[in-house]
């Protein structure tokens, strides 16, 4: 998909670029949390329609005495 936009010598390019800003050790870690990104994201679109999220807790109105006072 990259190669029909930006050409074989755009990409070579764009990974140069991409190795001068993150330098030759951040890109395996950033190919390695992306990869994992999309497992989840896989995962929780497959999911089996068990939702185990944490649920949010109902908020509770504050209740105020007559005698309160605004500040």
């Amino acid at each position: 998909m990259l190669g029909e936009i930006f050409g074989e010598q755009g990409l070579i390019v764009l990974a140069l670029a991409l190795i001068l800003l993150f330098g030759g050790a951040k890109i395996p870690q950033f190919a390695r949390a992306l990869g994992q990104a999309k497992r989840e994201f896989s995962e929780g679109l497959a999911g089996d329609g068990d939702d185990t999220s944490p649920t949010v807790p109902e908020q509770t109105a504050i209740k105020k005495s007559p005698n309160d006072t605004a500040e």
